[in-house]
């Protein structure tokens, strides 16, 4: 069996080929069948006549969606519309008739409401705009990795079932573990952590992660892919900005050679490629920048920035650098985990950064603090309990190297990178607040 994006290297060959039927054309004379597979779509072209007759009655009968298994003759011919390229089939094998009608639209053109698709992911699935978001992203996370191990980075698995919650507060799951409380990890923090006192020195996870955080908007979920890495031997957090805007200019410009043509066809989307160094601001400047636009952070943000805030920062740094990006530094201790490390010369803040890229926040970083008296103390001002997080706090009582790292959810990646404006649309399966199925 081939894929039909090979099919038209085979003219005049008998091959198989296996897809999903997406059109039948049951003319008078002639009848057209449109297969798919995840390299594209082929017509089979079938003449009418006693010969074809028990194919003829497979054809007029084969719902929309069933998989089938094609073998035929390979024809190539300009004149045919779908590719230049046709089947002239002589057995197909309907492998799974699919229930008819479909319970969503599959046209090009969506009209069924997203709850019902998402309802029917794996039918949603099977367009060709959401398959290639899953190839861009395969493609994407294999340059990350490139780019870590190149800069010898270690890969690790942290768990995902913790004793503490990483980030405090209360966005976390609770769940039942043997005969005493746990939680779903928010992020695998403490354990990049422990990865650096334990002399990895750079090392980097691709995994799950979970917030439980009470937000139904279209870039938050309950459970995402989160990318991490964390370096030691830093000087301070710019050091961890400067690898990150290597990383992503790395990143980018490894997708836009491999699928650029094809995100700018099918999202109209043109991937450019960033320019380092990305610029940069204080929140205390990016707070300026806002009032010169007319707007004012509210006051129960702490000092942080709100999504509008983020939005206008997007707009700044297009308008000022022409960039998508731009980094926003040294927020606040009060908005800040306790891990943190604060600047020496004003304690109130801290060694911290965000990435917005295009309006929209996709990073969280910072040098963290190693030393082990000024990490408990941070926790206490936190309000967390020293003795409910003492197996961390271990981690720093026999030598730990100065420290740093971020955090970047993988469906705000790919949401930036195609310029689609849903993180459900991204997400392979999403799990938010009202979605526990499928």
């Amino acid at each position: 069996m081939i894929r039909i994006s090979e099919a038209k290297q085979h003219d005049g060959e008998v091959i198989e080929i296996g897809g999903f039927v997406k059109q039948v054309r049951d003319l008078k004379k002639m009848q057209f069948v449109i297969v798919e597979d995840v390299s594209g779509q082929i017509q089979l072209s079938l003449q009418k006549n006693e010969e074809n007759a028990k194919l003829n009655e497979l054809c007029a009968s084969v719902t929309p969606e069933s998989a089938v298994r094609v073998t035929g003759k390979v024809h190539v011919d300009d004149f045919v519309k779908l590719g230049g390229v046709e089947i002239w089939p002589s057995e197909i094998v309907i492998e799974s008739l699919s229930d008819s009608p479909l319970p969503i639209d599959m046209g090009d053109y969506i009209t069924t409401n997203r709850d019902l698709r998402l309802d029917w992911r794996y039918l949603d699935l099977r367009r060709r705009d959401h398959r290639l978001i899953f190839k861009v992203q395969t493609a994407a996370e294999m340059a990350m990795r490139e780019y870590w191990i190149a800069n010898n980075f270690i890969e690790i698995h942290s768990p995902k079932i913790v004793g503490a919650a990483t980030e405090g507060g209360a966005e976390v799951f609770r769940i039942q573990y043997y005969d005493k409380d746990a939680y779903l990890a928010q992020s695998p923090q403490f354990y990049k952590q422990m990865a650096i006192a334990a002399g990895f020195e750079r090392v980097f996870e691709v995994g799950p992660a979970f917030r439980a955080e009470n937000s139904n908007t279209n870039r938050h979920a309950a459970e995402f892919i989160s990318l991490d890495m964390e370096m030691a031997w830093i000087n301070s957090h710019e050091d961890i900005m400067a690898f990150e805007e290597r990383w992503l200019n790395y990143t980018i410009a490894k997708v836009k050679e491999r699928y650029g043509d094809e995100i700018k066809e099918v999202f109209g989307k043109e991937l450019v490629v960033p320019e380092v160094p990305f610029p940069r601001v204080t929140v205390e400047q990016a707070k300026k920048i806002i009032a010169d636009y007319g707007y004012t952070v509210p006051p129960e943000t702490k000092g942080d920035l709100d999504p509008e805030a983020e939005r206008l920062m997007g707009r700044y740094a297009r308008e000022n650098f022409g960039h998508e990006f731009i980094f926003v530094t040294e927020y606040p201790a009060a908005v800040r985990a306790f891990y943190q490390m604060r600047r020496e010369d004003d304690p109130t803040k801290t060694k911290s950064f965000d990435l917005i890229w295009d309006g929209i926040e996709v990073t969280t970083g910072s040098q963290r603090e190693h030393r082990y008296d000024k990490l408990r103390e941070q926790a206490i001002e936190k309000g967390i309990s020293p003795e409910s997080l003492q197996s961390y706090l271990d981690y720093f009582r026999y030598g730990c190297p100065p420290h740093g790292g971020f955090g970047f959810g993988a469906a705000r990646f790919m949401m930036n990178l195609l310029g689609i404006d849903n993180i459900r649309e991204v997400a392979f399966v999403h799990r938010g607040v009202d979605r526990l199925f499928p």
